[in-house]
C-alpha cells in the first residue's frame, strides 16, 4: 500500500512571502496535495495575491474567521479593516464566503477532521491550554461539521500556536501559522502521511515543518503598500509577540 503525503497550511493572513517559502518547501518534498485551514486574509498586506495563489495551489481551502467576516465588513469599521477589505476584489470576497467550514479525510484507518477554529464555528476559539470539555467538543458532530462517523483525529488552525495532544485514543493537533506565527517567528505547516481512503490501520505519520523566510522583505512590502497597523505587524513577524500584549 503506497503512502501519500498531504500538507496542511493555515493562517497565511496576507503574508505572500511566507506562503511562497512554504509552498516551495512543500513542492521540494514532492507533496502534491495541499489543504488550507483558513484565514487567508487580513493582518498582512497582500491578501488578494494570497487568495489567488491558494486557489490554484490548494486542493481544499477552508473558511476561517477573517475569511468569513472581512468581505462583509461595513464602512463604519476601523481603518485597518477597510484597508484589508478593499484590497480584495469582489470575486475574491465572494469566493472566501463560499468556502466550506470543515473537511474530513480517511487515512490509514484514522478518521481525520479539519476545520479552522472549532467544531462549533470558525469564530469559537479553542486554545492550546483548554479544558477537557473543549477537547471533547472538538471531536463532536455539529451543524457545522455535519453527521457521519466521528473523527479520531482533529486538526485546526486559528490560534497560531502549534501543538499536538493525544488522549484516550484521540489526537488533537494545531498546524500553526504560515503568515503570522505566535509561538516562534518561523512559519509552520503540518504533513499527514499514510494510506489515503484506507479504512484499516496502516502506517501513519504526523510531522511539523518550520520554514524560514525573508521577514524583512515582507515588512518592506507592507510599508510600500501603505498598510495600516504596520508597527505591531512588524513586531509580530519579528518576535512572535502578539500585538495585544506588546508593551505590556
Amino acid at each position: 500500500m503506497p503512502l501519500e503525503k498531504i500538507a496542511l497550511i493555515s493562517d497565511v493572513h496576507g503574508n505572500l512571502t511566507a506562503l511562497d517559502a512554504v509552498l516551495d518547501d512543500i513542492e521540494s518534498r514532492g507533496i502534491e496535495r495541499v489543504i488550507n485551514l483558513g484565514d487567508l486574509v487580513g493582518k498582512g498586506p497582500r491578501g488578494s495575491e494570497v487568495v489567488d495563489r491558494c486557489d490554484k495551489a490548494c486542493d481544499v481551502n477552508i473558511r476561517g474567521n477573517w475569511d468569513d467576516l472581512l468581505p462583509v465588513w461595513g464602512d463604519e469599521s476601523s481603518l485597518e479593516m477597510i484597508w484589508w477589505r478593499d484590497e480584495l476584489r469582489q470575486d475574491q470576497r465572494d469566493w472566501l464566503r463560499a468556502l466550506p467550514l470543515s473537511h474530513d479525510l480517511l487515512i490509514s484507518g484514522r478518521r481525520i477532521r479539519l476545520f479552522h477554529a472549532s467544531a462549533t464555528s470558525p469564530h469559537v476559539r479553542v486554545r492550546a491550554h483548554h479544558t477537557a470539555a473543549e477537547f471533547d467538543g472538538m471531536f463532536a458532530n455539529t451543524p457545522m461539521t455535519g453527521g457521519g462517523a466521528q473523527p479520531s483525529m482533529v486538526g485546526y488552525g486559528d490560534i497560531h500556536d502549534t501543538f499536538v495532544e493525544v488522549a484516550h485514543g484521540r489526537t488533537l493537533f494545531n498546524v500553526g501559522s504560515v503568515g503570522n506565527p505566535l509561538d516562534e517567528p518561523v512559519p509552520c505547516y503540518a504533513i499527514l502521511e499514510g494510506v489515503v481512503d484506507e479504512p484499516a490501520q496502516a502506517p501513519f505519520g504526523l510531522q511539523f515543518v518550520r520554514v524560514p523566510y525573508d521577514v524583512e522583505g515582507e515588512i518592506a512590502a507592507a510599508a510600500g503598500l501603505g498598510m495600516p497597523a504596520l508597527d505591531p505587524y512588524a513586531v509580530e513577524l519579528r518576535t512572535a509577540v502578539y500585538r495585544g500584549v506588546q508593551g505590556a
